[in-house]
């Protein structure tokens, strides 16, 4: 089995030195020591939380290093959250859920260049994620989704049953227009018809 070659960042050396203990009796990681760190496939960034100095340092390494970065911190909150994934943090764990097996398995991940967080970090991301993005784009006429409000307007009149003269009829549009609005979605979002449309805007939460 070839093993993953693994560097510890830490806020202190006893928090590196607790952690680089625990990895080194692993048989699938190899830990670096500091002048090797250049030859990592995985970096650990061992911090209390995600603060201005920990923010740096992960900036950092998504600039300058080819290894995949997994951070380890006692608290997260949102702001660090969006930090972490704006830096290409691949996977987070929480200190206190940082045994040994977890640590191996989100380092084996990253390593493959898979993701790996606890499922409510996740959720908290994805919210925030959308946020920011509804802010944005909500003053433009356009959606999380990739569709604009003009857009949306016309996939609830299609799921209501309309065709496409009802629909231009309803919205003061020419069925020309109809018809470049449906096919613009379709193309942009690789949907096969309307039919799919208006399936991807249901599951969506948009109609």
């Amino acid at each position: 089995m070839e093993r993953v070659a693994v560097f510890v960042h830490a806020e202190d050396q006893i928090s590196r030195s607790g952690v680089v203990s625990q990895l080194r009796q692993r048989p699938e990681l190899w830990v670096l020591q500091e002048s090797e760190q250049e030859r990592a496939a995985v970096v650990f960034v061992v911090t209390d939380s995600v603060d201005d100095h920990t923010a740096v340092l992960l900036r950092r390494l998504g600039r300058t290093s080819a290894a995949r970065v997994v951070l380890i911190a006692s608290r997260v909150d949102d702001s660090g959250l969006i930090t972490a994934a704006e830096c290409g943090v691949l996977g987070v764990v929480r200190r206190s859920e940082a045994t040994p097996d977890r640590i191996v398995q989100v380092a084996l991940l990253a390593a493959r260049g898979e993701s790996s967080m606890p499922s409510d970090l996740l959720a908290r991301l994805l919210a925030q994620v959308g946020k920011m993005h509804q802010q944005l784009l909500d003053p433009r006429g356009l959606s999380y989704s990739g569709m604009s409000t003009r857009e949306i307007g016309v996939l609830k009149l299609v799921a209501d049953g309309l065709d496409t003269r009802e629909i231009a009829e309803s919205l003061s549009y020419s069925e020309r227009t109809v018809k470049n609005i449906l096919h613009d979605v379709t193309s942009r979002l690789q949907l096969r018809n309307r039919t799919h449309a208006v399936a991807y805007a249901l599951r969506q939460g948009l109609i």
